[in-house]
Parts: structure tokens; C-alpha cells; sequence
């Protein structure tokens, strides 16, 4: 495939959208798909939150491959999860939070840490823990903040709610996001530690130190 056909990654280095690539994000787009549609708690308090762990594999795809990567593997999966579940005034916001996810865990991970670059077995255990768990929940705490604050102006603007019941929505969102990033966090971090090395093994992420 071409250069110009290349995106540039979170690590600053450009890869191309190859097949195994492209595959990758939508393996990781039906995970999220299936971690919200079927295992999740709808419409908590009427305000149409949900606990759920969808965002586990938008963040774990950013630390495997890149933000971008992440970002649309997140985005598409839940947003489909939205239309297909009839909300799809809510798809549009929804690929927005999710992309913003990976974007910012990619960026923690490979700049900020340099992920890739670090193995397990030759990196202090604590290093290494850190440097996975902050980079899950990185986006995943940001998503705290973006995810009320995009859901304000969609109901009250968008929707036209009741500016009470926005307010309200809006402070049951928050919890409810921030229970859902936490066990997302717990839950990428558990599967980057426990899938990383057999993925490097079978060439369908990039090796260490590349």
C-alpha cells in the first residue's frame, strides 16, 4: 500500500490501513458492540445512562495499535449500538465521546509512556502496571467530563428537554460514566496485560520497541 495512504499514529509514526489493520478495528467495534448491547444495565433512574463496559475495547485498542485505531473501534461500535437500539439522535455524540477516548488513551500510551516500547519482563512491574493503567484511564477520565457536557447541549439544544430534567440527567450521567470508566479501566488493563504478548507473537499488533 502506498505512503499516501498511511495515517499517522499516537507513537508519531506513520502505518498504513492495511487489511489486518482495518480488520482489527472492526473485531474490536463488535466487542464494544456486544460488551454495551448484552451486558449492561439500560436507563438507569430514567435518564437513559447506562452502566456498561463498552469503552474497555476503545481504550485496549488505543494501547494495542494507536488512538485513531481506538477512536473508530469505540465510535462505530457504539454508535451502531445507538441506531440499532432506535437512539439515533444519540449516534452523532456518541462517535464523538468514543473517538475522543482513544485519541486521548493513544496519546498517553504512546507518547506519553511510550507503551509499545516497554516489555514486561525487562520493565520494573510497577512502571509497567502504571504505565497500562494510566493510559486506560486516561481517556476514560476525560470521558467523565466530555461525555455530561456534550449530553447537556444534545438534550437541552438538540432534543429541546426541560432544562430540569437536563440538569438532572446530567448529574446521574456523570456517576454513571465514572463508575463505567473505572471498570472499563480495570477491565483493558487486564486484557492488554494478559493479550499483548500473544498478539506480538502472532504479528497482529506491532512488536515491542517498534
Amino acid at each position: 500500500m502506498s505512503q499516501s495512504t498511511a495515517a499517522v499514529t499516537d507513537a508519531g509514526k506513520s502505518r498504513a490501513w492495511t487489511a489486518q489493520r482495518i480488520a482489527f478495528i472492526g473485531v474490536s467495534a463488535a466487542l464494544s458492540f456486544i460488551a454495551y448491547e448484552f451486558f449492561r444495565v439500560p436507563n438507569v433512574f430514567g435518564t437513559g445512562s447506562s452502566f456498561h463496559l463498552g469503552n474497555t475495547f476503545t481504550a485496549l485498542t488505543a494501547m494495542l495499535l494507536d488512538g485513531v485505531s481506538g477512536g473508530l473501534a469505540g465510535a462505530i461500535g457504539l454508535s451502531m449500538a445507538d441506531i440499532l437500539a432506535g437512539d439515533p439522535g444519540y449516534a452523532v455524540s456518541t462517535f464523538i465521546l468514543k473517538f475522543i477516548i482513544g485519541i486521548v488513551c493513544g496519546l498517553t500510551a504512546h507518547r506519553g509512556f511510550h507503551l509499545r516500547s516497554l516489555r514486561a519482563k525487562q520493565t520494573p512491574r510497577k512502571k509497567y502496571l502504571t504505565a497500562v493503567i494510566v493510559s486506560a484511564l486516561s481517556g476514560l477520565l476525560v470521558n467523565v467530563v466530555t461525555d455530561p457536557v456534550i449530553g447537556y447541549f444534545r438534550d437541552r439544544f438538540i432534543f429541546g428537554q426541560p432544562v430540569q430534567f437536563v440538569n438532572y440527567a446530567v448529574k446521574i450521567a456523570a456517576g454513571v460514566t465514572l463508575v463505567n470508566s473505572l471498570l472499563s479501566t480495570v477491565c483493558a488493563a487486564v486484557l492488554y496485560l494478559a493479550l499483548r504478548p500473544a498478539l506480538e507473537a502472532g504479528h497482529l499488533i506491532p512488536a515491542s520497541g517498534k
